[in-house]
């Protein structure tokens, strides 16, 4: 049998282009070596925000006593921590698998390799099997980034899925990197009662976000207690007896720090395993599958999505693509766009953001608006004990919202309205006129939306 689609990797862009293509009638098997759902799903976005869940909790049970509210003698218990952070993955797998029955799509368990266009070749625990595909969605997603520092095989020193599976807490934790993966573990480990130091070489934490934000977090990060070690690099890791060393160096010159574990979160970068590039004759750029906006690589009938074409290496991002390339299959007339993709940081407090940034702004020469509003002038931030951080907007001369960025309560669910404004090219106008519900936290929205064109009103 030939299959219409033929989709190598079942992460968040592989599994939901196979729900996708069998939507449109398309005949589709899917090819996974481990579990459905990828990194994300498996090692990523789904894990962590368990364990944030359960940080929350632990932060709050803390603060208890602010709100009138005593409670007795408490504890962590961090494997049971990891049991339900399991279950939470098991449930989520078992629905995806669900789904793939449901839709009668054919999902083979091997590892998967792509030579030749027009099938694939999976290894299974019964043999070879030559599949024969009209098309191919390439979706093999990415791997950590493992940095050439003496020391990096050393044991204790892990990748985020590799921490993810363990069930104590060390005593002090070192993380190697301030982006978003980076942090969001470091915060979840210091809620817990861990001594916690970043190192990051660059000048600020999450340098891909808008510079005001790093510069507000930051600080409070330190006040948590968490060591913050910009411009600053690693020179080695070393053993000495059950602690490891880990030598730093920045302008003051070299220091050392005895941690339990190191965290490498020094990025990822795309997985190409299996795919025989020069072979196929298939075109790269920058080590990643090079594709047009309807995802399409350079050989006919080969298309590729998610991590593995670099850019934007966000699960979101992989569906978006995934349903892009299957329409363009299916003979739609489609185009990838990135015009507004939010971003989401699960720190304490969330931050996210979508469209231009400041400094973009003003390295293009645009002329450009920005209001800020602040959580602690919104009344449902008080009630809730959240009121630290703000909602900034960018705004173009006309007032047509380019870009935004919120550091506070539910960041991560409120950036959807900002992401439809930039999506659609509303004005703030239109946001401030909008009637919200009292009292909530997209008032901030709106507040900061009247600052484009006026003043927030509840604003001195």
């Amino acid at each position: 049998m030939e299959y219409q689609v033929g989709i190598l990797g079942g992460g968040p862009g592989g599994y939901v282009c196979a729900l996708r293509a069998a939507q449109l009638g398309l005949s589709v098997v899917l090819v996974e070596g481990e579990r459905l759902g990828g990194t994300c799903l498996n090692q990523g976005c789904i894990p962590t925000k368990a364990l944030v869940k359960s940080a929350d909790l632990w932060r709050d049970m803390g603060r208890a006593s602010e709100f009138g509210l005593f409670v007795g003698e408490k504890h962590v218990d961090y494997a049971a921590v990891i049991a339900r952070k399991d279950q939470v993955v098991n449930a989520l797998v078992g629905g995806v698998e669900k789904l793939m029955k449901a839709a009668n799509i054919r999902v083979v368990k091997g590892w998967g390799e792509f030579k030749d266009v027009g099938q694939i070749s999976v290894t299974t625990g019964d043999g070879v099997e030559r599949i024969l595909v009209e098309n191919v969605v390439l979706a093999t997603g990415s791997s950590p980034v493992r940095i050439p520092i003496p020391g990096i095989d050393l044991p204790g020193v892990v990748t985020s899925e590799e921490l993810l599976q363990e069930t104590e807490l060390p005593e002090r934790l070192a993380v190697i990197g301030g982006g978003v993966i980076g942090l969001e573990f470091a915060t979840i480990y210091q809620t817990f009662g861990v001594r916690v130091s970043v190192v990051e070489i660059l000048p600020t934490l999450l340098p891909a976000i808008d510079e005001e934000i790093p510069k507000r977090l930051t600080p409070l990060l330190k006040r948590s207690g968490m060591e913050i070690l910009t411009k600053t690099a690693v020179k080695e890791i070393r053993q000495e007896g059950v602690n490891l060393i880990v030598q730093v160096e920045d302008a003051k010159g070299v220091r050392e720090i005895t941690v339990d574990r190191v965290l490498l979160a020094t990025g990822r970068r795309p997985c190409l395993r299996g795919i025989d590039i020069d072979n196929l004759g298939l075109e790269l750029e920058k080590g990643a599958i090079k594709v047009n906006a309807q995802m399409q690589t350079n050989l006919p009938h080969v298309y590729a999505i998610g991590d593995v074409v670099g850019g934007i290496m966000l699960a979101h991002v992989a569906t978006a693509e995934g349903i892009i390339a299957v329409d363009h299959i299916g003979g739609r007339s489609v185009a990838m766009s990135y015009r507004a993709i939010p971003s989401a940081i699960f720190t304490h407090p969330e931050i996210a953001t979508v469209g231009n940034t400041e400094q973009e702004l003003k390295a293009l020469g645009k002329i450009y608006r920005v209001s800020k509003f602040p959580f602690s002038a919104n009344g449902k931030a008080l009630a809730l004990g959240e009121s630290v951080g703000l909602v900034k907007i960018l705004a173009d001369d006309e007032g047509v919202i380019v870009g935004a960025s919120i550091m506070g309560p539910q960041a991560s669910s409120l950036i959807a309205e900002l992401v439809i404004a930039v999506d659609k090219g509303l004005r703030a106008e239109d946001i401030a006129r909008t009637v919200h519900a009292h009292p909530t936290l997209p008032e901030a929205i709106m507040e900061a939306a009247h600052g484009i064109g006026g003043k927030p009103l509840h604003l001195a």
